[in-house]
């Protein structure tokens, strides 16, 4: 177990794009998302990165059964899902967004996951690419199809609700919960059940992020974890609603020295949802 990524590895500005928007080997993947598809796909067409596909993550990176329809994807369902987008082995993708990178983090969690690491973020998202006068395209844009083959599974980039609930009391684990704080005061409720996991810690995803929406440093980063108690010795679970800004908060740490995170998949949606688990 173990698993970090550099910031120099993942973070690319826009000029970096900018130089690679005709490169075979680089698929830009544009993964802003609205409550609606329709809508997410409207924004997606009101200006793009040219050549860029539009992933809606429902749809092309979970699976499940209502309430809980936000597991990561069985090999073969990504197979198809990321095939169909175009995005085979051989390529890097290229993902953005305009909320800081929280939605793009959920393609790098299932590429991660299924073993592809040639992953890059766009930091700043469309609104910097967008600030500093580049082109944007308003085609919808069909990917040739591709292969992707998934590789075998990293497990230690996921955690599942039977084992989160038999270890929660192991205090080689740390669990930060990223949603908005009144998720995690139970004052807003998005479940059957308000609350949060018992002894997570809150550690808003967000605050990850610069006012722009690019990241912090990663000494900043690192520092606000190790202030609420979790440090790089520990194994830490981040969890959210969805599992997507618990992406986001994990790619966050593995950037910043933290070899051991891991990402609770079902999220409160799951924990929530069902009454067996405890809540606080």
């Amino acid at each position: 177990m173990g698993l970090t990524f550099s910031p120099a590895e993942i973070l690319v500005d826009s000029s970096w794009v900018a130089d690679r928007l005709t490169d075979p080997t680089i698929r830009i993947a544009d993964c802003r998302y609205r409550d609606d598809e329709q809508q997410a796909h409207a924004a997606y067409l009101s200006g793009h990165l040219p050549g860029a596909v539009h992933v809606f993550w429902p749809r092309d990176l979970a699976v499940g059964t209502a309430p809980v329809t936000n597991l990561l994807p069985a090999p073969e369902q990504v197979a198809v899902r990321l095939s169909a987008l175009g995005i085979s082995n051989d390529v890097t993708v290229v993902a953005y967004d305009d909320d800081g990178g929280h939605h793009a983090a959920r393609l790098w969690l299932v590429l991660a996951y299924f073993g592809h690491d040639r992953f890059k973020l766009l930091n700043g998202g469309v609104q910097r690419w967008q600030a500093e006068g580049r082109p944007l395209a308003t085609d919808d844009v069909i990917a040739a199809a591709a292969r992707f083959t998934p590789g075998a599974p990293r497990e230690e980039l996921r955690i599942r609700a039977d084992e989160l609930a038999r270890r929660l009391n192991d205090p080689i684990l740390a669990v930060a919960d990223v949603r908005a704080e009144g998720e995690y005061d139970g004052t807003l409720v998005r479940a059957a059940r308000g609350g949060r996991i018992p002894g997570a810690r809150h550690l808003f995803w967000k605050d990850n992020l610069r006012e722009d929406q690019t990241f912090r440093s990663m000494n900043e980063i690192a520092d606000r974890h190790a202030a609420a108690g979790v440090t790089p010795d520990h194994e830490v679970v981040v969890y959210c609603q969805l599992g997507v800004r618990a992406s986001h908060a994990a790619l966050s740490l593995l950037m910043a020295g933290y070899p051991h995170v891991r990402v609770y998949e079902g999220s409160w949606n799951e924990w929530g949802n069902d009454p067996a688990r405890p809540v606080e």
